[in-house]
């Protein structure tokens, strides 16, 4: 698991003056890139093997609101890895009151540079092993 801290800015409120629910995909995909970074494995070397993460699913639960100015924590965990399929669990807090913001789930196909499906465990095992590792860590 990772924590990735965002501090709300005054573009990603709406006329409600709370976050608008667009905002949360851009920020799992922050949290989700520096999840990788911090296991050792970031996307640009992901890339640099061509391999691709296509998005083939986003779920997102909203609970609460964020307003300018307040810290986000997301917090980024592996829940499930296949070899064909990475599935990404994320949930948002408000860092000053722990207040549960909302909760998300990003599922992505491992694909070579043309976006054909591959085996990761036969394309690159050293980072389905990683991976492997990583799921199932809960919060």
């Amino acid at each position: 698991m990772s924590e990735t801290e965002i501090v709300v800015r005054y573009a990603e409120t709406d006329q409600m003056k709370i976050v608008h629910h667009s905002v949360y995909a851009i920020w799992f995909e922050a949290a989700r890139t520096d999840y990788m970074e911090k296991a050792g494995y970031p996307y640009a070397r992901i890339e640099e093997e061509g391999l691709m993460l296509p998005l083939s699913k986003l779920e997102c639960k909203f609970l609460s609101g964020a307003r300018y100015g307040d810290t986000v924590v997301i917090k980024t965990f592996m829940k499930k890895i296949t070899p064909v399929r990475l599935e990404i669990h994320y949930k948002a807090y408000r860092k000053k009151d722990s207040a549960l913001l909302a909760e998300g789930i990003t599922v992505h196909a491992w694909t070579d540079s043309s976006l054909k499906i591959i085996n990761l465990k036969k394309k690159s095992p050293a980072l389905y092993s990683l991976l492997e590792k990583e799921a199932g860590a809960d919060t």
